[in-house]
């Protein structure tokens, strides 16, 4: 089977997002939704002929429904859906998961008149990476497919092929934004990205682990602590829609409610049961 994790800039109408949801067909798994960030992650688990359905349907129903030109929200973004990751549960099978990518590159582009920036494996020696794309996207990168320049109200967006992601935030009390980007700075490594954003009188360090059998939650958690001047505190832990079980058994149990952890969170416990996806509530 394979995953798609579709991201959506728009985190905060709850009978759009139903829409969005119900567009996900049985492919839909979990959906996350934020309000500060305004964006939500949606993702898709199915044999690849579903998935694509289910993917495309989405994408379809995200144009008509979303307009960039409206959205405001703390979280980077550059189109109405923004990035659209193809995961290969399998490993062995990642080179399929890249051709779903392309595919529905090619059909993104086409369909919607939209810039298309690919990343993860391009071919046998170049790696792109969604940072990149962010970084350099319409300066010193091109598209790959479509337009050269984006439509205020749609933007662009970005496909990739990569491995099982984790992203997981910390919230923190009585920590300036500048003292949380010096955190996640400090984080920051080839197995962890990290970034931090402010709302109103608390801060979030915002981690994704890109390789999730180098680094555990409670490492980050832990280091998080040690880094917090006198005063202040970690309010809470956020999984961002689904985790490998490997990741939550490596975990002590006595502490997967304070890393918001749980074996039915897991990419196998919804892909082994029936699929009626889960609805994560708005934060």
């Amino acid at each position: 089977m394979f995953e798609c994790v579709i991201n959506v800039s728009e985190g905060r109408r709850s009978a759009l997002l139903d829409e969005l949801s119900r567009a996900g067909g049985p492919s839909l798994r979990d959906r996350h939704s934020d309000v500060a960030h305004h964006r939500s992650v949606f993702t898709l688990i199915n044999d690849p002929e579903p998935l694509v359905r289910d993917v495309r349907s989405m994408i379809t129903r995200a144009y008509e429904l979303v307009d960039l030109r409206a959205h405001t929200g703390v979280h980077p973004r550059f189109g109405v859906v923004d990035v659209i990751p193809f995961v290969a549960l399998d490993h062995r099978k990642r080179a399929t998961a890249c051709r779903l990518r392309d595919e529905t590159a090619r059909w993104l582009a086409q369909r919607f008149d939209v810039p298309v920036f690919l990343y993860g494996a391009l071919d046998v020696d170049t790696t792109r990476t969604l940072p990149e794309i962010r970084r350099d996207a319409f300066t010193r990168l091109d598209p790959d497919f479509g337009p050269a320049r984006a439509s205020s109200s749609r933007g662009a967006a970005a496909v990739g092929c990569r491995g099982v992601l984790v992203a997981w935030n910390l919230w923190l009390e009585g920590v300036t934004l500048a003292q949380a980007r010096a955190i996640a700075a400090s984080l920051r490594s080839p197995v962890l990205r990290t970034l931090a954003f402010a709302f109103d009188d608390v801060v979030q360090v915002s981690c994704n682990v890109v390789d999730v059998d180098q680094i555990r939650l409670s490492t980050i958690y832990d280091a998080v602590r040690t880094l917090l001047e006198p005063g202040a505190r970690v309010l809470r832990s956020e999984l961002v829609g689904l985790a490998p079980r490997s990741l939550v058994e490596r975990e002590d149990p006595d502490r997967w409610a304070q890393l918001d952890l749980g074996l039915e969170r897991t990419i196998e416990a919804v892909t082994d049961a029936a699929p009626t996806p889960p609805v994560s509530d708005a934060r």
